[in-house]
């Protein structure tokens, strides 16, 4: 019975973001726990070597390169992956990306940049799947990938922390709007995790030093330390959870 309430089978899930880092991590997760995954990402020659990855390790995954800042695409797309593969069941809304800059001098073409990826792009994403998921009356699971910037601000990065912020207030809203439906929308809630795009600051001792200093765990989160949770709020034990942030950050927003 336990087992039963994480399993997978037989569904079917789309994750943004999913050639590298976090979303293939999180792809591959969701993969063996049972679901049938499809990779998305702007780049179709980085999307198949993320598949190609998968692959060595016995998981076949579907490709859709599609722009989520785009909303014809996206809905394009999810129209697509239904009429090729079936309903999607578990949208894991995780593209996005970041930006750094002083405020002052913030460029608008930056500040847009990255709002119409990390916020708008995952708007288009929840209404394209979650429209069709009304109506078909049988419920799913919508995990927006969210930050412990939805809490914490940090200088440089006011677009990533805003979008990050907004994406709270979506999913609680999203849960308010749709949970009469059957369907849970919550947010994975990262801290500070080692991947590609955080490179530069793994990197940088003065930085790792300083996290290891503020994060009760005392180091950088692995990226299959995050699976767990995104497993759970897409499986049938998180039935009852709805609107909800669980934050995987080793400690970072419960201490000071």
């Amino acid at each position: 019975m336990t087992r039963a309430l994480f399993d997978l089978t037989g569904r079917l899930a789309l994750v943004t973001g999913s050639s590298q880092g976090i979303g293939l991590a999180l792809a591959k997760g969701l993969a063996e726990a049972g679901a049938r995954v499809v990779l998305n990402g702007r780049d179709p020659a980085k999307l198949a070597a993320a598949a190609a990855t998968l692959a060595e390790a016995g998981i076949a995954a579907e490709q859709a390169p599609f722009d989520v800042t785009d909303p014809i695409a996206v809905d394009d797309a999810v129209a697509g992956i239904e009429a090729r593969l079936g309903p999607i069941g578990i949208l894991v809304a995780n593209a996005g990306v970041m930006r750094r800059s002083p405020s002052a001098e913030m460029p608008p073409a930056m500040w847009r940049e990255v709002l119409a990826t990390n916020l708008d792009g995952v708007f288009w994403c929840c209404q394209a799947v979650g429209r069709r998921m009304i109506a078909r009356g049988r419920g799913g699971k919508i995990i927006t990938i969210c930050s412990v910037m939805s809490e914490l601000g940090r200088p440089t990065i006011a677009p990533y922390a805003a979008s990050k912020g907004a994406l709270r207030m979506l999913t609680r809203t999203l849960c308010a709007e749709w949970a009469r439906h059957g369907i849970q929308v919550n947010g994975v809630a990262p801290g500070y995790f080692a991947t590609e795009l955080t490179n530069a600051l793994v990197n940088d001792p003065e930085f790792t030093a300083w996290l290891t200093r503020r994060v009760p765990a005392g180091r950088w989160g692995r990226l299959e330390e995050l699976v767990g949770a995104t497993v759970f709020l897409a499986a049938p034990a998180s039935d009852f959870v709805n609107g909800h942030l669980l934050y995987v950050d080793g400690g970072m927003t419960a201490a000071l």
